[in-house]
């Protein structure tokens, strides 16, 4: 009888969809755009506690591993997320009509810049804390480029206004600090129970101590309401008119 030949068991070369070649996902063959748009999009979902390698990585159907290619670090997935909001005001910009304004073209392009930077961050809030953390952790020559284009968008306006470089410089620290500041303190939370149907209750008021902060309890139901564009350029022109003013 012939001896049976038994058969080495075949390698089974289907990958499945988180290892095929080419770092191919759900939406395709992968891209930094690709890689950051889906991981805007679960920060935009699920907040920034939620964003990890893996996490992204089983988003887009593909191993954790295959990121690294696109963002070299958790960190430089942090930075991309800074640069797509900023590519996405770039992108508004355009079409963003500020304030209807008499003044120079300088002011008015500082104030669509405003708006737009407004309108990117309501969009996308828990993204917004990264525009100070991470401004904070990397050097200005280090930080993506459409950053670096916002930054020469903004001081070519006020050189525009023929401020001189200490002047350029100062306006240029004080309209950032306003309009991520103003951004900031506008996407907090103030609402500690949105089922609440009374006012003082809705906003936690009772949960404030009326002989330590009697000044707070007074104002909350006012700094509830957002102050909205409206306020953004009314504070922004106020800042430039400091600036600009003759001495």
């Amino acid at each position: 009888m012939a001896k049976e030949r038994t058969q080495a068991p075949r390698k089974n070369t289907e990958a499945g969809p988180a290892r095929r070649a080419g770092d191919r996902g759900r939406y395709g063959r992968l891209s930094r755009e690709r890689v950051l748009a889906s991981a805007l999009q679960l920060v935009d979902r699920e907040g920034l506690s939620a964003l990890s390698m893996r996490r992204l990585g089983a988003e887009l159907e593909v191993e954790a591993m295959a990121l690294y290619r696109y963002a070299a670090s958790k960190e430089s997935l942090l930075d991309g997320l800074v640069e797509a909001l900023y590519l996405e005001l770039e992108e508004r910009l355009p079409t963003t009509a500020g304030p209807a304004t008499e003044g120079p073209e300088w002011r008015a392009t500082l104030h669509r810049n405003a708006l737009a930077t407004y309108e990117v961050c309501v969009a996308h809030p828990h993204a917004v804390p990264l525009l100070s953390t991470r401004m904070l952790a990397v050097p200005l020559a280090r930080r993506p480029l459409a950053v670096l284009k916002d930054h020469e968008r903004v001081i070519a306006a006020l050189q525009e206004a023929r401020l001189d470089g200490t002047r350029t410089s100062a306006a240029f620290r004080a309209y950032t600090a306003w309009l991520l500041g103003y951004i900031s303190v506008e996407l907090q939370p103030m609402v500690d129970n949105p089922e609440e149907p009374d006012p003082a209750f809705r906003l936690g008021l009772h949960r404030m101590p009326p002989q330590v902060l009697p000044g707070l309890r007074e104002s909350a139901p006012a700094l509830a309401v957002p102050g909205g564009p409206e306020r953004l350029a009314a504070g922004l022109d106020a800042l430039l008119d400091r600036f600009t003013r003759a001495e």
